[in-house]
C-alpha cells in the first residue's frame, strides 16, 4: 500500500468518524428539543380517604356519620389526621411528526415531586413504573399515590379547617386546585436516562 493511498484513507476515516459524531451530537440536540416540549398539567383527585373513611362524595362535615365524626375528632386530638389519595398528572408528548418536530414516543421513567398544598412544601411521590407517552398529541394520564398527615402539616388550622381542606381536595366538589407538584421529570433516551435540567411546577389550571 504506497503513502499516498494510506493518507487517503485516513481522511476518509477521520472524515466519517466526523460525520457520526455530527450525526450523534444532531440526535442528542433532537432529543433535547423533543424533551423540552413534554408538558405536565394536574388532573382529577380519585380515591381521597381519611382515617380510611372515603370523601368522595361529602361536601360538608355533616355529611360525616356518627361514628366517622368520633374516629376523625379523636384522631385529630391524638395530632395525627392521615390521607391517603391518587393525584392524576396528565401528559401531552407533541412531537406527532408536525411543525418539523419528528414523530416519536417518549418513555417517563421518573417524575420525583414534592406535593404542594396551599404552595405549601409537603410530601413526596413518584411514578410507580416507566410510563410510554405517545406522540400523538393527546393527553396521557398517569396516577400518583400521595399520602401524607394533614395535622403534620397544617395542624395549627383547627379541627375544622382540616376536615374542609380534605373535602375542597377530595370530596364531592374537590379538584386539584389548590395542589401543585415541586417535579423534577425523567426519561428514556437513545443515549440513556435523563432528568430535565430545572424543576418544574405542575398545576391545574395550565399544561408546563
Amino acid at each position: 500500500m504506497t503513502k499516498r493511498r494510506i493518507i487517503v484513507l485516513a481522511a476518509m476515516l477521520a472524515l466519517c468518524l466526523g460525520l457520526q459524531s455530527c450525526a450523534t451530537l444532531e440526535q442528542i440536540a433532537n432529543t433535547l428539543v423533543s424533551l423540552q416540549r413534554l408538558k405536565f398539567k394536574l388532573g382529577d383527585v380519585h380515591d381521597f380517604t381519611l382515617m380510611g373513611i372515603r370523601i368522595g362524595g361529602k361536601s360538608r362535615l355533616t355529611d360525616f356519620t356518627a361514628m366517622d365524626g368520633l374516629r376523625l375528632a379523636q384522631a385529630f386530638a391524638s395530632r395525627r389526621l392521615p390521607a391517603d389519595f391518587i393525584l392524576d398528572v396528565v401528559t401531552i408528548n407533541p412531537n406527532t411528526g408536525a411543525g418539523g418536530t419528528q414523530k416519536s414516543i417518549v418513555t417517563l421513567t421518573g417524575l420525583e415531586s414534592r406535593l404542594l398544598v396551599d404552595n405549601v412544601p409537603t410530601v413526596f411521590g413518584n411514578i410507580t413504573g416507566p410510563v410510554e407517552i405517545p406522540g400523538s398529541g393527546r393527553e396521557s394520564v398517569l396516577g400518583i399515590r400521595l399520602g401524607l398527615d394533614l395535622f403534620e402539616f397544617f395542624g395549627k388550622q383547627g379541627y375544622n379547617n382540616l376536615i374542609n381542606l380534605a373535602m375542597a381536595i377530595g370530596g364531592r366538589d374537590g379538584s386539584s386546585s389548590r395542589l401543585g407538584l415541586d417535579a423534577m421529570p425523567t426519561v428514556s433516551t437513545p443515549f440513556g436516562p435523563l432528568t430535565y435540567p430545572n424543576r418544574i411546577t405542575i398545576i391545574n389550571r395550565e399544561f408546563r
